[in-house]
């Protein structure tokens, strides 16, 4: 079992930045993939980034990529998304979630933990 909690969101202006954070339980927390999505109001759970156990792999989303950058810190069970470049587009609720399984990581369905999730507003 593992228990997600997103941190970092809040209220900016288009072209700044926001670093969320995720705290995850456990003592095995370099075993799980970790992900991060997002969904506005009225749209589907959306793909953002993912980052395997040991960090040695990552992906994103199209509509993020050289913006925003995923990374994680085995030794405090973390996981951070730094978002730049900020566009009202990016206004969303945002959530990390664990898998064990590098295979499918961009489909939300194949994720079994998730946070509550932490919004972020863009405004232009």
């Amino acid at each position: 079992q593992v228990q997600l909690v997103e941190s970092g969101g809040g209220l900016v202006q288009a072209g700044g930045s926001l670093r969320l954070s995720c705290a995850a339980s456990g003592r095995t927390f370099s075993s799980y993939v970790m992900g991060w999505f997002r969904q506005a109001p009225g749209k589907e759970r959306e793909f953002i980034a993912a980052i395997s156990g040991t960090g040695g792999l990552t992906a994103y989303a199209d509509s993020v990529q050289g913006r925003f950058t995923i990374s994680r810190d085995n030794a405090k069970n973390t996981v951070h998304l730094q978002m730049n470049s900020l566009e009202p587009e990016d206004t969303a609720v945002y959530y990390c979630a664990a898998r064990t399984n590098w295979y499918g990581s961009t489909r939300y369905k194949n994720y079994d933990y998730w946070g509550q999730g932490t919004q972020v507003t863009v405004s232009s």
